[in-house]
């Protein structure tokens, strides 16, 4: 059993999936970062999203893009994330529990950039996407 979920950019028919760590508490920190390193908000900051999480989770698994006709959006345990261009949630589809906070935010931040920040910034500032 996963802790799944979608990132969807609003008007995209592609998302990201993720099997595992899907609560607001991985997604919120995870979009701060991609704000800090100055990711574009199209199709190419969604493919920079993605190796994000999977410089993050390592391995083979836990990810995968898909369509909007195969993703599994109402995925029964945390749904869709609808982001806008900034990297700002604007919208949350099939998902109406108390939102997951078990993972402190400052941490969590702090686990993406130590995952990224040799792949997204130069000289300690972010490369521009």
């Amino acid at each position: 059993m996963g802790n799944r979920a979608v990132i969807q950019m609003q008007g995209h028919g592609a998302g990201i999936y993720l099997h595992n760590n899907g609560g607001y508490d991985t997604i919120a920190p995870l979009l701060q970062v991609a704000k800090e390193y100055r990711i574009r908000g199209d199709d190419y900051g969604m493919a920079r999203l993605t190796q994000m999480l999977a410089n993050f989770f390592g391995g083979t698994l836990n990810i995968g893009i898909a369509t909007e006709d195969s993703l599994d959006m109402n995925n029964g345990d945390n749904g869709t994330y609808v982001i806008d261009e900034r990297f700002d949630i604007i919208d949350r589809l099939f998902y109406s529990g108390p939102e997951q906070n078990n993972l402190p935010f400052e941490e969590m931040v702090s686990a993406f950039h130590k995952a990224n920040d040799r792949f997204f910034l130069m000289n300690g500032r972010p490369r521009v996407y």
